[in-house]
């Protein structure tokens, strides 16, 4: 396990694991089919999230995978009323490349943007800069929401870990500090199975970039594919997968399963020793409780 997570504005991330829930404001997501596309199923859905614990709220308006293009005025009418109900209860982040939508996103109160195609618009690293929020940079080759058939890395470690380097430098030359900038080395995205595998299993080469590793794992194929599980029934791998990467430092991790993933990085927290047990009873008392 890497020794230190870097500084983040969001949180203390030294001793924690920060939990960030999914929420899809959109009709067509591969994991909720849209049952949170209507404005107040989409907020019900974050409050609940707040409940179980989420640490940030994540939420989308538009879908990573290839489809027709979402304009953005349609983005920002499904994004900023979930973000005004939500922001002054959590911390929380849009998922989105657009800049105009970004801007949006911050001015309803936003802290965050998830930017799964690594600044492909340098201008959103203009707009977080100018708004005080903090960034994720994801891995991804392809221009947004278009395919990437057979994707091919000669050591996809090192290409991963070059690509965040560089597009961190350019968040950096936009003016954005470098305790708002958070990095992902985005499984499953312009990759294949073996690929999201291989990066897992060195995820520790990433922590070392100078900025806080977010794991974006939840029910994704790579997960279905190794286990030979639907999309339904991922959860078990998914919280395994985001275990071996924050004991390799990840500290922050994306999930559509909030209250079994919070259990689980609070029970790393208090094994490492960073968390006390919310009581102490078993074998605390004289008489014993075997």
């Amino acid at each position: 396990m890497t020794s230190d997570a870097a500084e983040t504005a969001l949180f203390d991330l030294s001793r924690r694991v920060a939990v960030m829930a999914i929420l899809n404001r959109t009709p067509d997501s591969f994991y909720d089919r849209g049952a949170t596309f209507a404005l107040d199923s989409a907020v019900a859905a974050g409050l609940a999230a707040i409940e179980d614990g989420a640490d940030i709220v994540d939420v989308g308006g538009v879908k990573f995978a290839p489809g027709p293009p979402v304009p953005a005025d349609e983005e920002i009418a499904r994004v900023v009323p979930v973000i005004r109900e939500l922001a002054p209860r959590v911390a929380v982040s849009v998922d989105t490349f657009h800049p105009e939508v970004a801007r949006a996103a911050i001015e309803a109160g936003a802290t965050v943007i998830n930017d799964t195609t690594g600044l492909h618009d340098p201008a959103m690293a203009d707009v977080v800069a100018a708004g005080g929020a903090t960034i994720v940079i994801a891995h991804s080759r392809a221009a947004p929401r278009t395919q990437f058939p057979l994707p091919r890395y000669d050591d996809v470690g090192r290409e991963v870990a070059d690509f965040l380097t560089e597009r961190r430098q350019v968040a950096l030359a936009y003016g954005v500090p470098p305790d708002r900038i958070v990095l992902d080395p985005g499984h499953d995205l312009n990759k294949n199975t073996l690929q999201s595998l291989e990066l897992t299993r060195r995820l520790g080469e990433l922590t070392g970039l100078g900025a806080p590793v977010l794991v974006a794992l939840s029910n994704k194929d790579f997960i279905g594919e190794t286990l030979g599980r639907g999309p339904d029934d991922r959860v078990a791998g998914s919280i395994a997968a985001a275990l071996y990467c924050v004991l390799q430092g990840a500290r922050i991790v994306r999930t559509h399963n909030v209250r079994p993933t919070v259990d689980a990085m609070r029970m790393v927290e208090a094994i490492l020793g960073w968390r006390e047990p919310a009581y102490l009873l078993h074998n605390m008392r004289p008489e014993g409780n075997d």
